[in-house]
């Protein structure tokens, strides 16, 4: 018989292997997935892990998907660390794009290169303005910040299609829903010429040691997490819970605003219904496999950007459906959960007791 005993601590070991084994797990549950849908399972796997690395160019589409998870991750980690649990980062991550996009639609001939970063500021006021509709919730009226937040995923959605199929709309676009292309000028300075990778993966990249600086070299940010976490005991060391709130919820807001800024105003390059692709959805799978902590969520961001590519090579050249994305993205939360348990507990083999009948 198999039985869950508790340690006396968590265990460092699985602290760091949980992951670990949750990918071989998700792996081998994705072969026999493959097996089931009678597609070759080695082909498969390296349509997932082979194929987005292989050559130069599709390592930079790599890191142009795992740039905005990455981003938003960051921001959701100070929420999660914080016990302030903002699950519509997908929301606040369009209306940045939104605000953004207004911005960069207001770029003419005569506009200078500067409005690259009135564009990346707009985005990230717009991100916190929205996360800041939540934080006004839960701190006067004690609303629950999952529902808020979430709801307000579908509140934007509509914000930013009524935009594209009305007000926004480009007259000259053959009434397809979107906006008129962005001017150049407004385009975010790429890092290498042939490849979409932006400037966004090196503030990705500072975002992620700026963060370690503040959750483990700084009061600031131990008061953060304190704060959220223990609120009776913060508030007995001087710290406000109710200002880890504020800072936790601006601070993701403006993450994933920043990332929509990022996307509309590179790889897309204009406001279409299509904006909400799921990243700030991902991005919550992100934090956890990367356990909450900068580094973690670096490679965490890159292996979820593997699994959206990989799902649309899966759909272009083994004919399956792009849902397989999601199907990977839930298996490896899901199988992390469980072997999370590993952490506080361990798995112990007894022997079954002989009883009256088996004698």
């Amino acid at each position: 018989m198999l039985r869950l005993e508790p340690r006396p601590e968590p265990s460092r070991f699985w602290s760091i292997g949980s992951p670990l084994l949750a990918l071989v797990i998700t792996v081998v549950i994705g072969v026999i997935l493959f097996a089931a849908l009678g597609k070759d399972p080695v082909r498969g796997l390296q349509v997932f892990f082979w194929e987005p690395i292989r050559t130069p160019y599709a390592l930079g589409e790599l890191m142009v998907k795992a740039t905005p998870l990455l981003i938003i991750a960051l921001g959701l980690a100070v929420c999660f660390r914080s016990n302030v649990w903002n699950i519509g980062a997908e929301g606040q991550f369009v209306i940045g794009a939104v605000v953004a996009g207004g911005v960069a639609l207001l770029a003419d001939k005569d506009t200078g290169r500067w409005i690259v970063i009135a564009i990346i500021f707009a985005g990230v006021a717009g991100g916190m303005a929205w996360a800041a509709i939540t934080a006004l919730l839960r701190d006067r009226f004690n609303a629950n910040e999952i529902l808020v937040s979430l709801m307000l995923v579908y509140v934007a959605d509509q914000v930013l299609a009524y935009l594209v199929f009305g007000p926004w709309k480009d007259p000259a676009g053959y009434n397809f829903p979107q906006t008129a292309t962005f001017a150049s000028v407004t385009q975010i300075p790429r890092l290498m010429q042939g490849s979409r990778v932006s400037i966004g993966l090196l503030i990705a990249v500072l975002g992620a040691a700026l963060l370690w600086i503040y959750l483990f070299r700084t009061r600031a940010g131990f008061a953060q997490q304190v704060g959220g976490l223990a609120p009776a005991a913060a508030r007995y060391a001087g710290f406000s819970s109710r200002k880890a709130l504020w800072v936790a919820l601006l601070t993701s807001g403006g993450a994933a605003g920043l990332a929509g800024a990022l996307e509309v105003a590179g790889p897309i390059g204009q406001l279409t219904p299509y904006v909400p692709a799921g990243y700030g959805f991902a991005a919550i799978i992100v934090a956890f496999v990367g356990r909450l902590h900068p580094v973690g969520m670096v490679f965490s961001a890159i292996l979820m950007s593997m699994f959206y590519i990989g799902g649309e090579l899966a759909q272009s050249r083994l004919g399956l459906p792009k849902s397989l994305t999601g199907v990977f993205q839930g298996l490896l939360l899901f199988t992390l959960l469980a072997c999370d348990t590993l952490i506080a507990y361990r798995v112990r083999f007894r022997a079954a007791p002989i009883t009256k009948e088996a004698r």
